[in-house]
């Protein structure tokens, strides 16, 4: 068990804190079990629980930079892989979008081809490995695995969650879905969860 008396003020006890890592790991094991939705369904749980993301993201306070070396990486290729193909087969020929917000556009003749399941499966990358190493219930470690998240997010994967977005609001409502598929998921997470800082695994095993 964490034990949030020793450090009361920390921002890894933050509320925005605490709701980030909530959102971020239904994410994680919405990727995981993708293989068990619809495309439609796919597409609108990934555009509320991503919109979601982006904005605890963007909320997150500041954490020192405690430069401690022991974060570690769970995240395999092999892992990576078996998420990205997950992704690709319930994204299906939704999948590949023109992109103009990457690096090097401005020397590109042609707009740049990217990929949802890339996009998504590399925010999966960052935030599977924040989780795991904040599990750890070592204060120095959750702080730098956060630290890390979040210049990450501003540097790198929010960009991605955005590009990401604008594909599949553009597929979810475009799209005229056969009538099987309109099965989906009104409540991407349970929201007494994100609001009940007493229930939140993190701190209470």
């Amino acid at each position: 068990m964490i034990d949030k008396e020793a450090y009361p003020e920390h921002p890894v006890y933050d509320k925005n804190t605490i709701e980030f890592v909530t959102v971020a790991a239904e994410f994680c094991v919405f990727l995981e079990t993708c293989n068990q939705y619809k495309s439609k369904a796919f597409f609108d749980k990934s555009v509320k629980l991503l919109s979601l993301l982006y904005l605890k993201a963007s909320l997150l306070p500041n954490f020192e930079d405690t430069s401690f070396s022991n974060l570690q990486q769970y995240v395999t290729e092999s892992v990576y892989e078996s998420i990205r193909q997950e992704i690709a087969n319930s994204t299906a020929q939704f999948d590949e979008y023109l992109e103009v917000f990457q690096e090097g556009m401005q020397y590109s003749d042609t707009p740049i081809v990217a990929y949802i399941s890339e996009d998504l499966s590399d925010i999966y990358q960052d935030l599977k490995d924040m989780i795991a190493n904040f599990q750890s219930a070592e204060i120095d470690i959750m702080n730098d695995a956060l630290r890390e998240c979040k210049d990450n997010f501003q540097a790198y994967w929010g960009q991605k969650a955005l590009n990401a977005l604008r594909a599949m609001h553009n597929v979810l409502y475009s799209t005229e879905w056969d009538s099987d598929e309109d099965e989906t998921d009104a409540n991407p997470f349970d929201s007494d969860t994100i609001n009940n800082q007493e229930e939140i695994d993190f701190f209470n095993e």
